[in-house]
């Protein structure tokens, strides 16, 4: 069944995705997780406090942060399943963690950007997506920040939240959605969280593994479908670039879509007026990304978001023929 809901989901929030009226009514699941992490973050992570007293503070703050949407979706689950066609409610409840429709938007809209406002309006449109200073950024550097992170999303907030529906389903995908937004807020390398979001950002690199490697093979996938992409190519960057990201996951969707579409994706790059040096993804390839290859990137985007559904749709068959 949480296969099932699983792949309803997807189906459901990659046609309506999240109403605006529906936010702006009663917020989003990620921002009522952000206040729960915010509020512990001010109570339980104390400047004067020890390293050591901190990083326990964070281990019991993940826990709460987790445990609390999780036990929360259990429950919602419990009790729809217990109405005709139960888990149709429970699905489109799920839609809320899924990001595929308003990712492909954002994506689109910095190739928009580019080819209607020039450098200026695709430096503000990609702003919205990476946290790099979007003023350093040529128009090269954007078109590859806005490939960069919808490979990096695409894992983040598509195939792993749909991954752990289909394995504990609505508690599951709760429990990963409320540890990618600790450590996208406290998993950070700076004074205040390197030792309060310590728990955060391992916790977070652990439950990605396995949608960041199934990522990397659903876009090497896709590129045999895609007639400008080259899926061989694709597959050795994954081999040879994955495992050089600082990032343990974040890597092999980067590494698979910069060989699939021929770019050098990733590299030296500013975060808050700091150089970081991160190695190429799809090293040998082109630097010189314009938006077409943005569109491209969306392309391969789509179609591996078609195959994962399939997947899904696979193991249902397979789950229920069983």
């Amino acid at each position: 069944m949480s296969v099932l809901i699983a792949l309803l989901s997807l189906a459901a929030e990659a046609l309506v995705g999240y109403p605006d009226g529906l936010y702006r009514a009663v917020g989003h699941p990620v921002t009522w997780i952000g206040r729960l992490i915010a509020c512990l973050d001010r109570l339980l992570n104390r400047a004067s406090e020890s390293d050591s007293r901190r990083r326990a503070a964070g281990i019991a703050a993940l826990l709460v942060i987790v445990a609390v949407p999780a036990v929360l979706a259990f429950c919602i689950q419990r009790a729809l399943g217990a109405l005709p066609l139960g888990f149709l409610l429970t699905a489109l409840i799920g839609t809320s963690l899924l990001a595929q429709k308003s990712l492909g938007q954002h994506v689109r809209a910095v190739a928009d950007a580019l080819d209607t406002g020039g450098l200026e309006a695709g430096r503000k449109a990609v702003s919205m997506i990476v946290g790099r200073d979007p003023e350093r950024l040529d128009e090269a550097a954007v078109c590859r920040a806005a490939v960069e992170s919808l490979a990096e999303n695409f894992s983040d907030g598509v195939v792993a939240p749909a991954f752990w529906l289909g394995v504990g389903g609505l508690a599951g995908g709760a429990a990963y959605k409320a540890a990618n937004t600790a450590d996208s807020m406290i998993g950070h390398r700076t004074p205040r969280h390197e030792a309060f979001g310590w728990a955060a950002a391992r916790f977070d690199d652990l439950v990605n593994l396995p949608a960041s490697r199934l990522t990397g093979l659903l876009i090497v996938l896709a590129a045999y479908f895609v007639h400008d992409a080259d899926p061989a190519a694709a597959w050795r960057a994954l081999r040879r670039d994955a495992a050089k990201h600082r990032s343990p996951n974040a890597g092999w969707p980067e590494a698979a879509m910069a060989g699939a579409l021929g770019l050098a994706l990733a590299g030296p790059r500013v975060y808050g007026g700091v150089v970081v040096d991160d190695a190429f993804m799809g090293e040998g390839g082109r630097r010189d990304a314009q938006s077409i290859d943005i569109r491209r990137a969306l392309n391969l985007y789509r179609t591996a978001d078609a195959l994962l559904m399939a997947l899904f749709t696979a193991v249902a068959l397979l789950l229920f023929c069983l």
